[in-house]
């Protein structure tokens, strides 16, 4: 079975889609860097270490230095597809971020997409 190719796709050839659409409903980078970190345990420095190596989402996510367990509560649809039923842990960490992205582009407080 081949590998999906966004699974090659370096973090940061993405991010600055993620802050785009994030700023264009009025919220700040400042909170996807908080997402991301809040998901994958990096602190705002090694974010940016791994953004400045352009690290494949693969690799991303298998150093992440803890991906927070508090991550299997997100739920819902992204791309048409239930985050929660993605079979592949890779695949299913990346719709995690796009989920938690999408939450924060429509106006969710950041204590209920960060889950507190």
């Amino acid at each position: 079975m081949t590998k999906h190719r966004i699974y090659s796709v370096g973090v940061a050839s993405v991010y600055p889609h993620y802050v785009a659409k994030a700023e264009k409903k009025g919220r700040a980078k400042a909170e996807v860097d908080e997402i991301i970190c809040w998901l994958t345990g990096h602190s705002p420095e090694t974010l940016a270490e791994e953004l400045a190596r352009n690290t494949s989402f693969e690799d991303f996510f298998a150093r992440a230095p803890r991906m927070n367990p508090a991550r299997a509560a997100i739920t819902g649809l992204i791309c048409g597809v239930r985050v929660e039923e993605i079979e592949e842990p890779t695949m299913r960490e990346i719709r995690y971020l796009d989920k938690l992205i999408d939450e924060l582009a429509k106006g969710k407080a950041m204590a209920k997409i960060l889950r507190t």
